[in-house]
């Protein structure tokens, strides 16, 4: 049996690509993983702020922050609101940018650090997702976020005193440090093997050739 394949993804709770990416990314890994052979893959998450200056009560609607943050008008950035929930729901995700609560995602961070730690880290990322995007959950907050925590099998008073403690700070700052080297500047961004830059929520189709082309060049290798 080989080792399975590598895929480090830096992502934001807030980028609604990521999540989108991510169900694009579960797709092709699946028709990657569905040729057999012992084709399979291992995720790991990483951190990156779009935008570490968000207070963690942001008092205003999406509208509201986009227009602010990327200083376009409000009717344009509800046109784009409209095409991206269009996009979300293809891949079966029902986006509410209506109920959405945007925050600052930085102990949304270090909580998933602390899941990877305990070994929950994929099933707390997709529920940070769900919750923020779809549930109108507030993920800016000590509370709110152990409550999720607890919701994936965490201890949620072991999740609290990492978050109070900013046990996991120093994991999020590195993330973002390897993310410069790397030279990301925007996410979703996958990383397979630890060679190959895969930006931007591709098709399906594209994660799954790019994982059979680094499957392949392991098995010339080998041979």
């Amino acid at each position: 049996m080989s080792e399975p394949i590598k895929i480090d993804v830096w992502s934001d709770i807030a980028c609604p690509w990521c999540y989108i990416g991510k169900r694009k990314f579960e797709a092709g890994s699946g028709l990657f993983s569905g040729a057999g052979d012992g084709r399979a893959v291992e995720v790991e998450y990483h951190s990156f702020e779009l935008s570490p200056d968000t207070p963690v009560d942001f008092d205003g609607s999406e509208v509201d922050f986009l227009a602010g943050h990327k200083g376009l008008p409000a009717g344009q950035v509800e046109q784009m609101l409209e095409r991206v929930t269009g996009i979300a729901s293809s891949v079966g995700l029902d986006y509410d940018f209506e109920h959405l609560k945007h925050t600052n995602t930085v102990k949304a961070h270090e909580l998933l650090h602390f899941a990877k730690a305990n070994g929950k880290q994929l099933e707390l990322a997709e529920r940070l997702f769900r919750a923020y995007f779809v549930e109108g959950r507030h993920v800016g907050r000590v509370e709110d976020l152990a409550d999720l925590a607890a919701e994936v099998g965490l201890d949620r008073a072991e999740a609290v005193a990492a978050l109070e403690s900013n046990q996991y700070l120093s994991d999020v700052r590195a993330d973002q440090s390897t993310a410069v080297e790397y030279g990301i500047n925007g996410v979703p961004f996958f990383v397979i093997e630890g060679k190959y830059g895969v930006s931007g929520a591709q098709d399906a189709q594209t994660f799954a050739q790019v994982l059979e082309q680094v499957w392949s060049e392991r098995a010339a290798v080998t041979a």
